[in-house]
Formats: structure tokens, sequence, C-alpha cells
């Protein structure tokens, strides 16, 4: 494998530059002195940032955009083998990384990196982390999934020994990675055009753990299940958390404000440690929240400056996001695409003040709607109106004989409200005759859904 010397720059290729986790990996190597070039699709606001801070960016994926000058290509999952750039980089013979390689590698730079793991809740608990080390004044580098608006986008380069980092398990890339500590929020069957089974995706995230050296920790969910295949042969400290007294850290005396944002009393091996409250929604991001806290009190973060950080912290973009009103009903924005955070973010709404709850639900991959049909069904039917869109293909181009109208069908069994529409412009005339005063909406998916709300916004 290619190794970088951090030491003497060169010029990289980035194959999709305009990915969150990609614009953030160029944009750290761009502060320390490499010269960076790269394509995308469409231009985008992390693209244009990229230029502005000295890349040279190509809008479409042409052989003729690599140049001999080129010492290393980076490229993502998306990237496939028939892609003109990277039959140009074989065949001029330059070296390659994928981004989880090249993450690794500069995790390796870093005296303390830390990976944030699981199948839900990876960007909110970095999120979290990100907020604690600023508050208390570490200086940490961050490579965040999602834009926090504290730091004004996705990625922070500090000066500190902190590297923060979300790992994500799909094709397995989070074992690239070499962390100091490491999180595990949750372990469920998801990227099922992947995986074989959850027994598959629990060895993955063993793996992942069997990365973490002996002086190093483990902070785990306790309650995830068959955690012990995950735990088995560890050299490194593992520390736990759940929802009772048998785990390192639990909350009592939970509570919710007027927004469905929790506070409860932190206890840490069965003593009460500290009273929080949390700037965002969901019993979901009480477990989220004790991850973050895990990880300061580990790393002897003042805890009043953690509590202060987190009762703060209003999420990230595209997690139980206010965008506005639309026809007097508060618009949310959500990125949730799996049926677990579905459930986790129309619970978090439950808390909410509001009349009826509708969500318009872009389906993604028909893999992932294909394996979860029934429990899509049942998520979404904690809703009192739902409205789906076509799924969004993303990387897949085989339906699988699947669509919306099926998971349309299932929801109806359920005896709910369901409606389908082929294009965004029926759903937007729908939602303005039929959503009203004091209604919540909820946009939701990983894909481009989030158009919806914003058009509503500007009609």
């Amino acid at each position: 494998m290619y190794q970088l010397d951090f030491d003497h720059p060169i010029h990289i290729y980035f194959m999709g530059i305009g990915g969150i986790s990609m614009s953030g990996l160029a944009e750290i190597l761009l502060e320390e002195g490499f010269r960076i070039s790269g394509s995308d699709l469409k231009a985008s606001p992390l693209t244009e940032l990229l230029i502005r801070k000295g890349a040279n960016v190509f809008y479409g994926q042409k052989a003729g955009n690599l140049s001999s000058d080129i010492d290393l290509v980076v490229y993502t999952g998306a990237i496939h083998p028939d892609n003109p750039e990277f039959i140009a980089m074989q065949e001029m013979g330059i070296p390659s990384l994928t981004r989880a390689q090249l993450l690794g590698q500069i995790m390796k730079s870093y005296k303390l990196p830390i990976a944030v793991s699981g199948t839900h809740g990876k960007t909110t608990t970095t999120s979290m982390i990100a907020e604690i080390l600023l508050a208390a004044d570490t200086d940490p580098t961050l490579s965040i999934g999602g834009i926090l608006k504290s730091i004004g986008g996705n990625i922070r380069i500090g000066h500190s020994d902190f590297f923060v980092t979300e790992a994500c398990e799909y094709t397995n890339s989070f074992l690239s990675f070499f962390p100091k500590i490491g999180i595990i929020l949750n372990v469920e069957e998801d990227h099922m055009d992947f995986f074989k089974d959850i027994h598959d995706i629990r060895n993955s995230f063993h793996r992942f753990a069997m990365l973490l050296p002996s002086d190093g920790v483990l902070i785990i969910h306790g309650e995830i299940p068959g955690i012990s295949a995950i735990l088995e042969g560890l050299s490194c400290r593992v520390v736990t958390y759940g929802s009772n007294s048998r785990y390192d850290y639990h909350p009592e005396e939970i509570c919710y404000d007027e927004k469905g944002c929790a506070s409860f009393m932190l206890f840490k091996k069965n003593q009460p440690f500290s009273r929080i409250s949390l700037g965002v929604p969901g019993i979901h991001n009480i477990y989220n929240a004790l991850a973050a806290l895990a990880l300061a009190d580990i790393l002897s973060i003042d805890f009043s400056a953690a509590a202060s950080a987190l009762a703060k912290f209003h999420g990230t973009d595209r997690r139980f996001e206010y965008k506005g009103d639309v026809n007097g009903a508060a618009l949310i924005d959500d990125y949730a695409h799996h049926p677990s955070e579905i459930t986790a973010t129309l619970n978090a709404a439950s808390h909410y003040p509001h009349k009826e709850l509708w969500c318009v639900f872009q389906p993604h991959t028909y893999t992932r709607t294909k394996a979860f049909l029934k429990e899509f069904a049942a998520a979404l039917s904690l809703a009192d109106h739902i409205v789906l869109t076509d799924i969004y293909p993303a990387r897949e181009t085989d339906n699988l004989g699947i669509s919306s109208r099926t998971l349309q069908s299932e929801i109806k069994a359920l005896g709910k409200n369901c409606y389908y529409f082929s294009s965004f412009e029926e759903i937007e005339n729908f939602l303005l005759k039929n959503c009203t005063q004091g209604d919540m909406l909820i946009t939701m998916g990983a894909g481009n859904v989030t158009d919806i709300g914003n058009h509503l916004l500007n009609r």
C-alpha cells in the first residue's frame, strides 16, 4: 500500500472530491501543504470551498483530467472499474488509495485518534464529541459526516493530538483505520448489499474493535445484541454505557422539555455524577450523549464544560433540523433512512408539540427497501400521514422488483394513510393543500428529499 509522508507533500487527485468525507480529507491535506486536485459530477458549496483554498476541481469525470504530475489518486466506493478516470489511472500507473485507506493514514499521524462507529448515530455523536472538545479548548482536528454549524462545515483542522472521525462499516472501510479510542454505538442489520447477515456485521465490528491497541479504549453500548462476539479476545480496556446500573455509565431521572429535549442524571459506576440537559430531542440522543460523556470522562475533560457543550448543541444539518414553517406547520428535515432511525426520529417528534404528524419519506436503495420492507412500514406507521417518493437508487441500478408502491401497500395494510407521488412537484402541491396550521412535517431520507422542504419554504 502507498504510504504518505507528511514531511514531503505530493500532488494528490481525488475522484469524487465533493463528497462530505472526501472534501474534508482534501481540506486537511491542503492545510498540510499538499497539492490537491480532483473531480466531481457538479459544483457544490464543498467543491467551491476547496477551490477557494487552492484545489483544482474538474466537473465531469474524464480521462483527460488526470495529468502526468499526479503522484497519488484517492477514490471512493462510488467509483466503478469502468469509470474513465479510474481506467486512465491504471493505464498511467498512478498509485492509488481508497478514501478509507487515506483516512487511516491521516489518523496515524495523530497521537490520539478517536473513531466513532455504529449503524446509526455516528454524525450526531461525533458532533457532540466535537462540541465537548472545543468547549474544553483541546484544539481538535475533526472529520464529521455532516455540516456542524459551530465549525462552519464538516472539517476542522486543529493543532493538538486529538483527531476525531466517523468510522463507517460499509465495505469494511473502518478496518483501514488506526484508532486509539473506538466507540461502537449500535450494531444492526444494514448494507445488506455487502454484508451476508447480522453475524457478518458483528464480525466486522469485532475486527474494528480488535484494531485498538492494548493501551487503547473501546466505549460500547452494553445492550448491543450479541455483544460477546464483538468483545471476544480484546486486549484493550472496555467501557460500557446503557440503560441501567449494570453498565459503567447510565441515565436516571429522565424528563423532556416542550421541544422533546431530554435531561437526566448521569450515573457513573452506580453513583450520581452530573445533571445533563440536551439541546437535541429524542431518547436515542440520550445514548449518543452517554457515549460522548464517557469519552469526556476518560479524557479527563472538565465536566462542566462537557455539560455546557451538550446543552448548547442543537444538532447537525439534516438531523431533526428545524427549517421553518409551511402553512403554519413546523418543517423538520432528517437523514433517517433505516427503520431504527425512522423509529427514533418519529418517537422524538412525539414529544414535540403538534396536531398531525406528516412524514415525507424517500426510500434509499432498492436493496435496503426490499430487505426491510415490513420494518419500514411499521416504523413509518408512527406518523399520522405518510407520503412516499420514488426510491432513491444511489449506487444501485437493479430495482429488484421493488418500488415505493410496494411499500405503500405494506403501510396501508397496517391501516395508515399513505400516499405515493412520482414527482416532487406533486408532493409539494399535495402538502400545501393538506398540511395545515399546527401540524408537523418531516422530510426524511438520505437522498435529495430535502429539496421538497426547500421548495415549500420558497413558494
